[in-house]
């Protein structure tokens, strides 16, 4: 398992437990490091989403709330709703995450902390969130993103790459 997602994981974690604790994230960080462990890039990480989420949780939420149609926030489960704050964090930052691994990784995380069944509801919302960042934000996060095409190669190896048809 990557750094990335170990804090994502631990992220979620103290973001449960703020749900219950209206202190600062700094206490609810500290606390969990005590009894874990984990490299400083992912205790760095981990720190960084928590208190990004906490500080910015009103728009996240208006944010998530805009694109769940039938859905309130309250009505969201505990896990779920977090999963989705991380994400929509990330989405909505300047961090260089591609938005595809973003979305991926919160489904993940989805399905091994909630089910399977939740891991489509935070599919659908992420990328209705997604579309919505990038009509903000137009271009930017594909250019942040770009990637180099592949080879060409002259004709002859492209028509024998081309799968055949029945």
């Amino acid at each position: 398992m990557g750094e990335r997602r170990k804090a994502r994981e631990a992220a979620l974690q103290i973001l449960y437990q703020l749900e219950f604790e209206t202190s600062e994230p700094g206490p609810a960080v500290r606390a969990y490091w005590k009894s874990k462990r984990g490299s400083e890039a992912t205790r760095g990480y981990a720190r960084w989403l928590v208190e990004g989420i906490f500080e910015h949780r009103a728009d996240l939420d208006a944010a998530i709330q805009k694109v769940s149609k039938n859905w309130r926030i309250e009505r969201m489960g505990l896990i779920d709703r977090n999963i989705l704050r991380l994400a929509a964090f990330e989405l909505s930052c300047s961090r260089p995450t591609a938005p595809a691994i973003v979305i991926n990784e919160a489904i993940e995380i989805t399905k091994k902390f909630s089910s399977p069944e939740a891991a489509v509801f935070v599919n659908g919302i992420l990328d209705a969130l997604r579309r919505g960042f990038q009509a903000e934000k137009p271009g930017e996060r594909e250019e942040e993103h770009a990637r180099p095409n592949p080879p060409q190669g002259n004709a002859d190896s492209r028509r024998r790459s081309k799968p055949k048809e029945d």
